[in-house]
């Protein structure tokens, strides 16, 4: 349930509003735009059933949400989120691009690649130090000495640092490196790390799962934000179908769907749902004119090196050609980028 307050409503009345609500064992949420404040109520909405909510003063309407998520539901967001990452905001008027190799290979390769990425546009680092692979005999990642990697580039760039957090006892260690949280497909549906990460401080980048629906997602982020942490950015990167000719199937629609669904920043990842890199840009357009506020891009100074997902990053000039393929695309939207 959601309470919408009139305008001009006081802070002393909206305090009695969330009081009230409170009163009755239930927790509120409240929203404050430009034009409109709305208090969500979260529990048990049956016990306000006798309560006369459009008497209390301040209050203007009341509606029921339906929807199983409710943090995350757009209705209970005065405006669209926006999330702070470095400099600049996921979410805003600005398309984000986040762009490095998928696995932090050694100090010199990864600071070589985030100057290179910055120099062309990039507003973020990505670089997995524990990496999740289907083989256990595969590049795991460079672990804690990846994440020091991950803060020493961070140091000499100013490029914001996203990695993937895979276990609930490696959180408190990913934090304290890490600018932004992720996690990976995989894990969408690991509850215990979602409401782990959900207590610490740190925004959340969150993957769609291989098989997801869209509202699985929107519930994997309403346990990230029921612990308290408000800051998730969403990522559609395709999903498991029986289609063979790319490696996930993109979803091109999930990104409008959700954008109509939620108020928290949504991005696409280019790289995982094409399997290829010649498919990044087209596919990195599409995202854009869908409405993604951002992007995730697979970069690497030698693809045919890399240790892993080489056959779908962008070497140096590729990543150039995308951001300047993007531009146009951006404009149209009536946005802008770096």
């Amino acid at each position: 349930m959601i309470i919408v307050t009139r305008k001009g409503v006081t802070p002393d009345e909206l305090d009695h509003i969330r009081e009230r609500i409170e009163a009755e064992g239930l927790r509120t949420h409240v929203s404050q735009g430009e034009h409109r404040t709305i208090v969500g109520c979260i529990g048990d909405e049956e016990r306000l059933q006798t309560v006369p909510l459009l008497s209390i003063p301040g209050v203007e309407a009341v509606h029921r949400v339906l929807k199983p998520y409710k943090l995350a539901s757009r209705d209970f967001a005065a405006e669209s989120t926006t999330i702070s990452l470095g400099n600049t905001v996921l979410g805003g008027q600005e398309v984000v691009t986040i762009a490095g190799p998928c696995s932090v290979e050694g100090r010199d390769m990864l600071k070589v690649t985030a100057e290179a990425v910055h120099a062309h546009g990039a507003r973020g680092l990505r670089g997995g130090a524990f990496k999740p692979r289907s083989s256990p005999y595969s590049f795991q990642g460079l672990g804690e000495e990846g994440l020091q990697i991950l803060a020493e580039v961070r140091e000499q760039t100013g490029l914001p640092v996203v990695t993937e957090v895979m276990d609930t006892r490696q959180v408190e260690l990913v934090a304290s490196y890490a600018d932004m949280l992720q996690i990976g497909a995989r894990n969408m549906q690991n509850f215990s790390l979602l409401t782990e990460v959900g207590r610490v401080q740190r925004p959340v980048l969150l993957k769609r799962g291989m098989s997801a629906t869209v509202e699985d997602l929107l519930l994997a982020a309403e346990y990230v934000m029921s612990q308290g942490n408000p800051n998730v950015v969403l990522c559609e990167r395709g999903i498991r179908t029986f289609g063979t000719a790319t490696r996930n199937t993109f979803d091109l629609a999930a990104i409008p769907v959700l954008k109509r669904e939620t108020h928290l920043p949504v991005v696409a990842d280019p790289s995982h749902a094409g399997g290829s890199r010649s498919l990044v840009t087209p596919l990195s357009l599409a995202a854009v004119a869908a409405g993604a506020d951002g992007l995730l891009v697979e970069v690497h100074p030698d693809p045919e090196t890399a240790t892993s997902d080489g056959e779908q990053s962008l070497d140096f000039p590729e990543f150039n050609e995308l951001m300047a393929s993007l531009r146009p695309f951006v404009e149209a939207a009536g946005r802008t980028m770096a």
